[in-house]
């Protein structure tokens, strides 16, 4: 990535059906990482993240409440503000998908697609899962539920579809003759046996209920959530105006990258690269998938009452200290597994002990040798030198090993 000036990272927007939990904390850390430390790197950085609010189950829950769906989802995405501003994460934008700008991003994303013969209006029948916003084939159910577990259900409807099924091939080139494109490959190679398996052509639009960004020229059609949720890594550069600086800058001419959960990658490497590459726009440089957090070995769910809550812990633990430990615990690619042991262990014996005690000892001799000053540092002499050079070889490998963990170079 040495030669683009510029470093374009994305968290996915979140879905407010729900107040932020441990996963949307982790995925937004790793972003604001790598964007400090792309800072540090000398580069033109933009880091964004927001919340995704449209769709069936922000409806739903909306009713539920007795509320419209845009009080519900302004209640809720004030909590994700909360919580990215609580664990320090300095972010440039926060897309919302209620947004005018984005509205505009998608109608113009569509009609680049309608205008290049990738839409056509036909039926869909199929298994929906309202949970995950997804159509699943028959062959994909697992005793009658969803992979995700998620129930589903038989639905039948008038539907717009894109061509899906015409890019098969050149997804398969992408992934071929960019193999760093999907990272981890453990990753890559799950995409890449879903897309030999065969693709089919995609709804994108719904007419079972209204909350959503209508199709243009037949307001029975709402746009597909997840068209409407991709959108968003384009409304915050400035598209559809693509000869925007900050579109080139961050679009066009970057090192942009999507980081994301295992469970939205069909959409992110499958689903997107095929909409940008029929609606004729550049593709991001790479999609980063990290694992899930489990919870003392535990997989988290509403319905098991073991959903962790990092505002909670923020506050019982400190800032700091949380942002340390998700770093710490979870392997970027793998799974993690949260405990409160684990957490405690990790902060007394590694923060506090290990790198504590050394910043305590180098400010105390700083203080006694050199009356509370960093000495002025002279090339010259011989001690200087080694230390400067033993400080750069040590600076080097710590960027060498983030940059090759974080998100691997196109370069190998």
């Amino acid at each position: 990535m040495e030669q683009f000036e510029s470093f374009y990272i994305t968290t996915p927007i979140y879905y407010v059906n729900d107040k932020p939990h441990i996963g949307h904390a982790y995925t937004s850390l790793i972003c604001d990482v790598a964007a400090r430390f792309m800072k540090l790197a000398g580069k033109n950085v933009k880091f964004t993240t927001g919340t995704d609010e449209h769709g069936q189950k922000i409806e739903k829950a909306a009713k539920t409440k007795g509320i419209e769906p845009k009080e519900f989802t302004d209640e809720i995405s004030v909590t994700f503000r909360k919580l990215a501003e609580l664990m320090n994460f300095d972010y440039d934008d926060f897309i919302r998908t209620t947004e005018e700008r984005h509205e505009k991003a998608v109608i113009a994303l569509w009609n680049r697609l309608e205008e290049r013969g990738q839409i056509y209006l036909d039926s869909y029948s199929g298994w929906y899962s309202v949970r995950d916003e997804a159509f699943y084939q028959e062959s994909e159910l697992i005793y009658g539920r969803a992979p995700t577990g998620a129930e589903v259900q038989w639905i039948k409807e008038e539907s717009y579809f894109f061509r899906l099924s015409s890019w098969q091939n050149k997804l398969l080139e992408l992934y071929e003759n960019q193999p760093n494109f999907i990272f981890p490959e453990s990753r890559k190679n799950e995409v890449v046996s879903f897309v030999k398996s065969g693709l089919t052509d995609l709804s994108i639009s719904r007419t079972s209920f209204n909350w959503g960004i209508k199709v243009p020229e037949n307001d029975k059609h709402v746009i597909y959530v997840w068209i409407d949720a991709l959108t968003n890594y384009l409304t915050s550069i400035g598209f559809p105006n693509i000869e925007d600086e900050e579109y080139k800058k961050f679009w066009t001419n970057s090192f942009n990258i999507h980081v994301i959960g295992k469970d939205i990658l069909r959409f992110h490497a499958v689903y997107w690269p095929a909409i940008l590459l029929a609606a004729d726009l550049p593709l991001p440089k790479q999609i980063a998938v990290h694992g899930w957090w489990l919870n003392e070995g535990e997989k988290i769910s509403k319905s098991l009452g073991n959903v962790i809550d990092p505002i909670n812990l923020a506050e019982e633990f400190g800032v700091d200290q949380l942002r340390y430990f998700l770093l710490r615990e979870a392997s970027f690619g793998q799974d993690g597994n949260f405990s409160k042991k684990n957490m405690i262990s990790r902060i007394n014996s590694e923060l506090a002990n290990n790198i504590g005690n050394l910043v305590q000892r180098t400010i105390s001799f700083l203080h006694k040798q050199c009356f509370g000053v960093v000495p002025v540092v002279d090339r010259n002499l011989l001690k200087d030198d080694e230390s400067l050079q033993n400080c750069k070889a040590i600076i080097d490998q710590v960027m060498d090993h983030l940059s090759n963990q974080l998100f691997q170079s196109q370069q190998k």
